[in-house]
């Protein structure tokens, strides 16, 4: 297991949530004597309902909003930036605990995470762990929990851990999950409709002439997985005469070089491959060029993510794109939201955050070529 700490405290400022200093001279006081205790005062209320009206947070009443802002015009007063910057080193502290098999996804979400991270004054802790063994995923969440976090992030597959997501209710830390396929009424999650989206791409190669399509399945220990199995299914229901062969893959490119290579080595092989992921879809151009099919002439290939690989090899994959750097930098918003609304004793019901997903059409993927008789 390997813990990477991040200090993020880069990014325009944001008002303070402890002390505050005048621009000038108010009534015999001087800046270094006055604090946020003061514009609390003034207004009738707690510093930390002047800290969440200063933040614009929200469940402020306006009534309580307008005091505050009146008292702090009334003093005159502005940031102490010095004091912010150390009250949110100490407070805003999130943790990432993954395990994803796929590099290309894991890149795409770590970028979302600390631009947002960065932006919001979060110090970020990463946290490495191996999905699906129990005692490992409780080591993750116990140092996590032993750094002080506030909040923690779960990308898949950790975000559809049982045993995770229990210890961290446990501990009362605020949780967010990403990509979890399905929505989890434990936690908040980001995600998109895996199943609508399977379902819009099964529909294209319909469309495109394609009657017999090959399917790769994600790793099973992702909801994800089945929900994209279920919509490309569905489709195919819907046309007379369709056809598939579903194998079994694990988001990774060796399992799709081996998914590949079973459909291609049928008597019958499919005249289109809708794989679950990026980097499977990759691993079936290989094995088709290795057996010298053109793509997308004698096969159309076509993948789900839209990460860097989808563009990186030849020809560009048509692809489903899942927002994976967008939905991370919800994750990490929706995720300080909740952390501030636990500051303020308040329990937060879950979110089902759903994030829309795009058809990209590329060069993979064309209509199937007929075959002399």
């Amino acid at each position: 297991m390997v813990a990477l700490p991040f200090d993020v405290s880069l990014g325009p400022p944001r008002f303070g949530a402890y002390e505050m200093s005048p621009v000038r001279n108010v009534s015999r006081r001087t800046r270094s004597q006055v604090t946020i205790s003061d514009v609390a005062r003034q207004a009738g209320v707690s510093p930390m309902t002047v800290s969440r009206v200063i933040n614009a947070e929200p469940n402020v009443r306006e009534i309580t909003r307008q005091a505050v802002l009146a008292a702090v015009q009334a003093l005159n007063y502005a940031p102490n930036l010095a004091a912010r910057s150390l009250a949110t080193a100490e407070d805003v502290r999130i943790g990432v605990i993954y395990g994803n098999p796929s590099a290309a996804y894991l890149s795409e979400f770590l970028v979302g995470v600390l631009d947002e991270s960065n932006g919001r004054h979060a110090q970020l802790l990463l946290v490495k762990t191996k999905a699906a063994d129990g005692e490992a995923e409780l080591a993750a969440v116990g140092q996590l929990i032993k750094s002080g976090v506030r909040g923690v992030l779960l990308p898949p597959p950790v975000s559809e851990s049982r045993v995770v997501r229990d210890a961290l209710t446990a501990a009362g830390i605020a949780t967010v999950g990403v990509a979890t396929g399905l929505f989890h009424a434990d936690m908040s999650c980001v995600r998109i409709d895996d199943r609508q989206a399977a379902f819009d791409m099964t529909r294209h190669l319909l469309e495109l002439g394609h009657r017999h399509i090959g399917f790769i399945k994600g790793h099973p220990n992702q909801t994800a997985s089945a929900e994209r199995l279920a919509g490309f299914k569905a489709a195919l229901a819907k046309t007379k005469g369709a056809r598939s062969g579903i194998v079994q893959g694990f988001f990774t490119f060796a399992s799709g070089l081996d998914a590949g290579e079973q459909l291609l080595g049928r008597p019958e092989p499919p005249t289109a491959i809708f794989a679950s992921n990026d980097d499977m879809a990759a691993a079936v151009v290989s094995v088709a060029h290795r057996r010298g099919l053109d793509v997308p002439r004698d096969l159309t290939v076509v993948g789900f993510d839209d990460t860097a690989v989808a563009t990186t090899l030849w020809p560009p994959l048509t692809t489903v794109r899942q927002p994976v750097s967008a939905m991370a930098a919800a994750g990490v918003e929706l995720l300080l939201r909740e952390v501030r609304a636990r500051r303020a004793s308040t329990t937060p019901l879950p979110v089902d955050q759903v994030i829309a997903h795009t058809l990209v059409q590329r060069e993979s993927a064309g209509p199937p070529r007929v075959r002399a008789s």
